[in-house]
């Protein structure tokens, strides 16, 4: 296989050359071609050479999804640069220790970001900033783009090359940044490829973040190898989500458990048009059962996806035929083209059976993490395998079940309890809209197994109503011992509940 293959670059202006008038993008009221999509790339490639970057060179964006997010990922392939997508709810702050850490040379925002970017601007080391729409002190990618020639001779990357640099979400400590080469990509989607039905005919809704690696690299750059539609919502949205995919016959799209779940306590959902839909692809935690259920009466299954940035990101997969037999259960631990495996704290591999750390080996598994040789060297060992911190089991076929992160697990009374194991039951209480378990300190049992709840509308719950609900379900040990509420449960932009910040909450309360 050529090089011109897998180079990330070369992917949509190889797909313009064959179809050029077919759709790509569908953002609001506007579709953007094949060839209309290539051209926009090759303009800002050129103007990014223009305005000094070279290969090797980093380039930012941050803002809501916008087709411009994807346009400046494939024009820094386009030149060899790599591409650091941000997260648009992070402080200046933030920002700007990212923004330093990659060495950004050139960034661009949409307005909103542009304003948050410009007290840090001088101190983050950026060489250029371009804007969106007009902002004062800002170029404008629309006039710079309107009078710059496409550009004439692009750089092929190797496979091993650096094309994003991916940074964590930093549910703990500061963020780190996961180099994900061109190989990381390809390879990825050709796990995906020869694992779910992606075809040409496909129109994907894209409304999980860009800068998550599951809103990138699951379905939206799978649909675009492919030659498919993806409909670009800016931010997720529950009530918009169902209208577009109705208007727009959508036939799949990619989600965190916590999306799937608000488009279902929506009203309109038992009556909204999904009939074009053959599946659902779930990544970022465990799906609760009631949820698979829930989309099964609308004969809407649900294929499974586990995986982290560091691995680009699928390592497991369940697909939409294993659903029914494998319920809750991430996927099989051969993938076509990785390996997945289950070690103890001496690394060594555990039997069916018997629960591990969940490690993965294969041409999608990161470089390392930017900068940071000490970081990964703590996660990948010296045959190649990457560990995860997650904890999982398989069966006896070979299928994995996520139990939780080993930072996660409560240990009360000295029994391990993990807490997403906790959580999938206590979602089936009706009264309960997100729960989330976490340890809290116990005099006596050194950990307490607490939930904490946000409830439906009108709702009200009590903790010993809530034993009694789960007590069939889960040994005497993981029913909660205390009960905490809050409107919402915090999280990152993947969807993963940030449990640190859930903690402090719990605390402040407790001591009002």
């Amino acid at each position: 296989m050529t090089t011109a293959a897998i180079d990330l670059g070369s992917w949509i202006a190889r797909r313009a050359a064959a179809t050029p008038r077919l759709p790509a993008i569908t953002f609001g009221e506007n579709t953007w071609t094949y060839g209309d999509f290539a051209d926009r790339i090759d303009r800002l490639a050129a103007e990014l050479v223009a305005g000094g970057m070279r290969r090797g060179d980093r380039v930012g964006y941050v803002g809501l999804n916008h087709p411009d997010f994807l346009v400046t990922l494939f024009a820094a392939a386009r030149i060899g640069a790599a591409f650091v997508p941000l997260n648009w709810r992070l402080t200046a702050d933030e920002l700007r220790y990212i923004l330093g850490d990659a060495g950004v040379h050139t960034l661009l925002a949409d307005a909103e970001r542009a304003t948050v970017i410009d007290p840090i601007r001088a101190e983050s080391g950026l060489r250029r900033a371009i804007a969106l729409t007009a902002v004062p002190g800002w170029e404008v990618a629309d006039a710079l783009l309107a009078g710059r020639a496409p550009l004439a001779d692009p750089v092929f990357p190797e496979p091993d090359d650096i094309a994003v640099i991916m940074y964590t979400s930093g549910t703990t400590g500061r963020p780190k940044g996961a180099m994900l080469t061109h190989a990381n990509l390809f390879w990825n989607n050709i796990n995906a490829l020869l694992s779910f039905d992606t075809s040409q005919q496909d129109v994907s809704l894209v409304c999980a973040p860009l800068f998550h690696i599951g809103g990138l690299n699951v379905t939206t750059l799978l649909t675009l190898q492919k030659g498919g539609r993806i409909v670009l919502m800016p931010a997720f949205d529950p009530a918009e989500a169902l209208k577009l995919i109705a208007e727009h016959r959508v036939t799949t799209m990619f989600g965190v458990p916590a999306m799937f779940l608000f488009m279902a306590q929506l009203p309109q959902f038992a009556a909204a048009d999904l009939s074009s839909v053959r599946y659902f692809v779930c990544g970022g935690a465990p799906v609760p059962e009631a949820l698979i259920h829930r989309y099964g009466e609308r004969d809407i299954p649900f294929a499974q996806g586990y995986g982290l940035t560091e691995t680009a990101p699928l390592a497991l997969v369940l697909r939409t035929d294993e659903v029914g037999v494998k319920i809750g259960a991430a996927g099989n631990q051969v993938l076509p083209l990785s390996d997945v495996r289950l070690v103890d704290a001496n690394n060594v591999p555990v039997p069916a059976g018997t629960r591990g750390e969940i490690c993965v080996r294969g041409p999608q598994v990161m470089a390392g993490y930017w900068r940071n040789p000490e970081a990964t060297a703590a996660v990948i060992d010296a045959q190649g395998w990457f560990h995860t911190g997650d904890i999982g089991q398989a069966d006896d076929e070979g299928y994995i079940w996520v139990i939780d992160r080993v930072k996660d697990m409560v240990i009360s009374g000295g029994e391990n309890v993990y807490p997403a194991e906790v959580e999938d039951v206590l979602y089936g209480h009706p009264a309960v809209a997100e729960v989330a378990v976490l340890g809290t300190p116990h005099e006596k049992w050194g950990e307490a197994v607490t939930a904490v709840v946000a409830l439906r509308p009108g709702a009200t719950l009590a903790l010993d109503e809530l034993r009694a609900f789960a007590r069939d379900k889960l040994a005497a040990f993981k029913l909660p011992i205390r009960l905490e509420f809050v409107d919402a449960l915090p999280r990152t932009q993947s969807g993963k509940v940030v449990k640190y910040q859930l903690r402090a909450v719990i605390s402040d309360q407790q001591n009002d």
